[in-house]
């Protein structure tokens, strides 16, 4: 078990070097930021001046070893746009990011494990049919669309909920949470729905699939043969190992639902990192875009590593393969 966590350390590592030094390259053709932060009236020297202050004189590759260096420390640079450190504006946005995030993990995982258990347990129904075709729209529709149309409905005709924005926020010393509030609560309805909506429906598709498969094992025709109440042969037998490759498929769903949040926070002006993000290619703000990508790169990458150890504590049969192969 040590030297299995021991290798997928170092090979999450590897992966977040290999990650920053791609990004780091994309940046170069996102554009000149000294264009974006001098006037029109700039001279050559002020140009030269500039880009010396700022590194970009240098060679990358020295560039990305002094990001790495500082990024290590916890510094990520001066914002090119703000003038402000940019871990003090990621640590302002991060919270907004996180709580959507949240709220929207767990409607899918919760949504989706229990709509799939119920369309594998009544698949012959009407309700359980009417479902998987309704989740064909949250697999099919992009999401900008489904955040476009929710707005229409509930905002804009109905208006029952606000169409932007975050809400009135609540200040735990340096964290701030809109749960405290009802316009926080309120505000976080639509964007989170449009954000799990597709993580929802396609764990409510695996979990179905995988149950369905489950129900025709020998062991659940044993197990009925005994006598054992449906039940227990659906929860306490077939949903055990229904889950086991559920949690790979959900743990990487969680990571795309921090990753992917900067479509539902544009189109919904949430003000999280993903917006800051759009908002910093808009300004060619390299400090931020690179300390943006290096923060998601390290969610996606701690989170498969933590879907990785529970694989192999839940899973019998890799332990077994692993002692098998030490032997």
């Amino acid at each position: 078990m040590l030297a299995y966590m021991i290798r997928r350390v170092a090979q999450s590592v590897l992966v977040l070097l290999v990650v920053g030094l791609v990004a780091f390259a994309m940046f170069s053709f996102v554009g000149d930021p000294v264009d974006n932060m001098l006037g029109q009236e700039r001279t050559q020297a002020d140009v030269e001046r500039l880009r010396a202050e700022l590194g970009l004189d240098q060679p990358f590759i020295v560039q990305y070893w002094k990001f790495l260096e500082q990024a290590v420390q916890g510094n990520f640079g001066l914002s090119y746009r703000q003038g402000r450190p940019v871990a003090e504006i990621l640590a302002e946005r991060l919270p907004a990011t996180l709580e959507l995030a949240f709220v929207s993990g767990v409607m899918a995982f919760a949504g989706g494990v229990g709509l799939g258990i119920f369309t594998a347990i009544r698949r012959r129904g009407i309700a359980a049919n009417t479902i998987m075709t309704l989740s064909l729209i949250g697999v099919s529709l992009p999401t900008f669309l489904i955040g476009i149309l929710l707005i229409y409905v509930f905002s804009v005709e109905l208006g029952w909920l606000p169409s932007f924005g975050r809400g009135d926020v609540v200040h735990l010393g340096s964290w701030s949470t809109g749960f405290l509030t009802e316009s926080g609560r309120l505000a976080l309805i639509l964007p989170a729905i449009t954000l799990g909506l597709y993580q929802m429906t396609l764990i409510m598709r695996l979990v179905r699939t995988e149950m369905l498969e489950v129900l025709r094992m020998d062991y659940i025709r044993f197990a009925r043969a005994r006598g054992l109440r449906e039940r227990a042969i659906n929860f306490r037998h077939a949903l055990k190992n229904t889950l086991v490759p559920v949690i790979t498929i959900t743990g990487l769903q969680l990571g795309s639902i921090i990753a992917f949040a900067i479509i539902t926070e544009t189109v919904f002006q949430w003000p999280g990192v993903g917006l800051l993000f759009i908002n910093a290619v808009q300004f060619v703000d390299i400090p931020v875009m690179a300390a943006y990508l290096m923060m998601i790169s390290v969610m996606f990458v701690g989170i498969n590593l933590i879907v990785d150890m529970l694989y192999f504590a839940i899973d019998p049969r890799l332990r077994a393969d692993r002692t098998g192969g030490g032997h």
